[in-house]
């Protein structure tokens, strides 16, 4: 009896330390896996804030808001932080200061410590910026918001001394701006003139116009503006640009055409539309991932992201932003996850989402500001680092 009773205690003792030992596990493994991930950061603009924050996600863990920079300067107003744009080597973060009295700014900061080196004087309202791969060049979008509805223009910013070099008249109302991946172009969406804008950055001229006029997409020839042309009561109203990457880089440019629900793919070769991309409601900023693989679209009027697949040009799935306006979006370099900011509406604040590209899944969430907007990447950190 004393034989049994001692094995029947052995074994009671041995079930509870093997349970614990699987209680246990779980955990530590947790734990190795996230000691194993890198962290990715990114930079967002809260508009209606005066802060830019800097976000840090680390799989497994979610993210979390490392720091808050002031950027306002008018104590009785709000600025209006608007685009981000990180420098390509990672070493500064530009910050464009929208509604000014009246003209705009655009802030130079050293990426980390956060510190600011410089500012410049823009345009009226400047919105969004593209940046050259060597990251000599700043190229701002005036969203002129005041006044009449006349031609505005796009601010070159020579970056190491933050000297505007010139003011390159465009449109009505340029949006999007960005670079081509050789950094010999760059393209801006024309809300209130229905078309695509390409500067070419050897000369600081426009080069070539395109009507995204819907059903009278086409190459417009001399200065003439799509404005001019009778669009039958249905808009384009275009928000963004965005330049095709990988076996597409040089070759293409993403046009969002936020009144039109689609999305339109422009040959720059032959200035030519190739396809469209039919979206939900109102898609406004665009990202293609490094590879070329994939094109992420925020859709304002649905509080939703949608994912194509640019080899197909079908929509692999639609997610859930965690607010509504759901405003900018940036990918991380190994395509693997998406950083998505949302405005939200009155006092309620906005929002980072953190989407995996392959689950097509929200994987983390955190508050910022009010009007969270313009976002870029910085960098990832290696996992102990």
């Amino acid at each position: 009896m004393r034989v049994s009773f001692r094995w029947a205690g052995a074994v009671a003792v041995s079930a509870a330390l093997t349970a614990g030992f699987l209680t246990v596990l779980p955990r530590a493994l947790a734990a190795q896996a996230s000691d194993a991930a890198p962290t990715y950061r990114v930079y967002v603009a809260n508009e209606s804030s005066d802060i830019v924050s800097r976000v840090a996600f680390t799989p497994g863990e979610g993210a979390v808001v490392e720091a808050e920079i002031p950027v306002g300067i008018m104590p009785g107003d709000i600025d209006g932080a608007h685009g981000i744009s990180v420098s390509p080597d990672g070493e500064f973060w530009y910050v464009s200061i929208a509604h000014g009295t009246p003209q705009g700014y655009v802030w130079k900061f050293h990426a980390g410590p956060d510190t600011l080196v410089a500012r410049t004087r823009l345009g009226l309202f400047p919105a969004t910026m593209g940046i050259t791969p060597d990251g000599q060049f700043l190229l701002a979008a005036n969203f002129n918001l005041h006044g009449d509805m006349v031609p505005s223009d796009v601010s070159v910013v020579y970056t190491p001394d933050m000297v505007e070099l010139a003011k390159i008249e465009t449109c009505l109302m340029p949006h999007g701006s960005r670079v081509s991946a050789d950094g010999t172009k760059q393209y801006s969406a024309c809300m209130h003139s229905d078309e695509l804008v390409e500067i070419d950055l050897a000369t600081f001229e426009v080069s070539r116009r395109f009507a995204v006029v819907p059903g009278h997409e086409m190459a417009l020839e001399g200065s003439g503006m799509a404005h001019d042309m009778d669009m039958g009561g249905t808009v384009c109203s275009p928000t963004w640009a965005e330049p095709g990457t990988g076996p597409r880089a040089n070759r293409t440019v993403f046009v969002a055409c936020n009144k039109n629900r689609e999305i339109l793919e422009i040959d720059t070769r032959d200035w030519t539309l190739l396809r469209r991309f039919p979206t939900g409601n109102a898609p406004y900023n665009l990202e293609a991932t490094a590879d070329g693989s994939r094109l992420v679209a925020t859709l304002k009027g649905e509080q939703s992201v949608a994912v194509f697949d640019l080899e197909t040009g079908r929509e692999m799935g639609r997610v859930q932003a965690s607010r509504s306006v759901t405003h900018g979006v940036v990918a991380s370099p190994d395509g693997r996850y998406a950083f998505v900011s949302n405005e939200a509406v009155g006092s309620t604040l906005g929002t980072l989402d953190v989407i995996d590209l392959d689950s097509l899944e929200v994987v983390a969430s955190v508050e910022l500001g009010h009007q969270s907007g313009g976002i870029d990447f910085w960098k990832v950190t290696a996992p102990g680092s």
